[in-house]
């Protein structure tokens, strides 16, 4: 998860950036100097808050601190943008909501990057990487995500030829639903 790690980010498409407010979410901005995303946690009662806001909304504390958070989660709902509304965000790039998997309901909404846009799926494994960007001296790192470890895996395994590769991917999505306490039913065809 190291900043700039983006393949081809020394070519950064162009972006409006956010405008950073101290102690309101320059944090956020900023941490991926570290290679860490950073969000607000309730100190009262453990809360993870995104957008930053001054007030839990589940406890409704003040008090709430910055901390790093996993940077890893699943593709939440997606779509492919085909239209150029940005001269130089060149078209087609996939605009994403990941939720996280430090909380069940922590979303961003963000982009993928990393892979082909055909290849991303509600449930894509991802983590987050940065792009760096500088304007009128202030550094921000915009945080993206990019296809993890565990779909590239799941990738390979399917070019398995046969019923051996539905076996492993099955094995791979109740090994994936086991660790996130979900129950999924078969489908038709695994039945």
């Amino acid at each position: 998860m190291s900043p700039d790690s983006v393949p081809g980010s020394e070519n950064l498409p162009f972006r409006i950036l956010p405008r950073l407010v101290a102690g309101q979410n320059d944090f956020f901005w900023t941490s991926g100097s570290d290679g860490l995303l950073r969000l607000l946690r309730c100190k009262a009662c453990g809360f993870v808050l995104h957008p930053p806001s001054p007030r839990c909304p589940m406890c409704l504390s003040k008090d709430l601190d910055q901390q790093p958070v996993s940077g890893t989660g699943r593709v939440y709902t997606w779509t492919v943008n085909h239209q150029p509304w940005i001269p130089g965000f060149d078209p087609p790039y996939v605009i994403a909501l990941v939720e996280l998997d430090d909380q069940v309901g922590l979303r961003l909404l963000s982009n993928i990057v990393g892979c082909d846009p055909d290849e991303v799926h509600i449930g894509m494994a991802v983590e987050v990487t940065f792009q760096r960007y500088e304007e009128r001296g202030e550094v921000v790192w915009i945080p993206v995500f990019r296809p993890s470890s565990i779909d590239a895996a799941r990738d390979r395994v399917g070019t398995l030829q046969g019923e051996h590769a539905d076996a492993a991917n099955r094995g791979f999505r109740d090994a994936d639903t086991r660790a996130l306490g979900v129950k999924v039913t078969p489908t038709r065809g695994e039945l």
